[in-house]
């Protein structure tokens, strides 16, 4: 069953003492460093990081400083990035047995591998994905991970190139699904990462997305392939488009295929675009009866 349409949780609707309990694996994440001597230290919770690409990649630095961070990918050289981070490779079962599993891999991978890790995963822990696409996802973690099993969908709203210069202040979508760590989760990312939250159900997420991801990686695709040259006498908006295409031309075609086929709400803004764009050349006597345009 997916979240009501009209959001996901509301912090204040949580009672404190239900904050507390499920805080105990993520304390450490929400709570400043203690540096009095004779506090006890608390475990540090774990994290396993399934799928290290481009954006499993730029997590490590960040989630290092408050998580004992654990990497997992079938195809990658690990060996640079746990030296260079000093985190640790394991195998996929290690990882799904962390507090806290992220998946961070194409969509289509992800029903197997969430069956692979459902016997692993440890009840009371959380999976959470960074698909850029939620409905679909969130149904098969659903589906496929036990039901003692905390479920949050996220989609961090920048990539490696928008994050050159650090990801404060830069926005992240949250869909929680089940379970109670959604606030907790909520608070992890506003206060240590200084990320701004954007709280929605999964619909909700995908219908915008429809309009934000389709239309620009479908905008930048389209000019990408029609080889522009090198451009001396610009405009001022010429060069924002510039500079969104840039920011969007090396996503790779896995995502961008997760983008146009995988949302649900993405053929309706797709055939709007079309049609839009037939109807503003049409005045101007561009053939709107072409194949480019049929």
């Amino acid at each position: 069953m997916m979240p009501p349409q009209g959001g996901v949780f509301i912090s204040n609707d949580v009672p404190e003492a239900v904050l507390r309990a499920t805080e105990d694996i993520m304390t450490s994440l929400v709570q400043p460093a203690c540096t009095h001597r004779s506090a006890p230290r608390r475990r540090r919770p774990g994290i396993g990081i399934i799928g290290v690409g481009a954006f499993g990649e730029l997590c490590i630095p960040h989630l290092s400083r408050f998580l004992r961070v654990k990497l997992y990918d079938p195809v990658r050289d690990l060996g640079p990035l746990c030296e260079r981070h000093g985190v640790e490779a394991v195998d996929l079962d290690e990882a799904a047995r962390q507090d806290i599993v992220l998946l961070a891999l194409p969509f289509r991978h992800l029903r197997s591998v969430a069956r692979e890790i459902a016997p692993h995963v440890r009840p009371g822990s959380l999976v959470a994905d960074v698909c850029s696409i939620k409905t679909k996802p969130l149904l098969i973690l659903e589906e496929e991970l036990p039901p003692t099993i905390d479920i949050i969908g996220m989609h961090p709203l920048f990539g490696p190139q928008s994050s050159r210069d650090g990801i404060k202040g830069l926005r992240i979508a949250l869909c929680s699904v089940r379970g109670r760590k959604g606030p907790v989760v909520e608070r992890f990312l506003k206060r240590e990462l200084e990320l701004e939250v954007i709280r929605m159900s999964a619909e909700q997420h995908d219908r915008q997305m429809a309009y934000v991801q389709g239309l620009t990686h479908l905008i930048a695709r389209i000019v990408v392939a029609m080889d522009v040259p090198p451009l001396e006498n610009t405009t001022t908006t010429f060069s924002h488009l510039d500079k969104m295409i840039g920011m969007v031309r090396h996503d790779s075609d896995e995502l961008f295929r997760t983008i146009i086929e995988d949302n649900p709400f993405v053929d309706d803004v797709m055939r709007s675009f079309v049609k839009a764009t037939k109807d503003v050349l049409q005045p101007f006597g561009y053939p709107t009866n072409s194949d480019a345009l049929s």
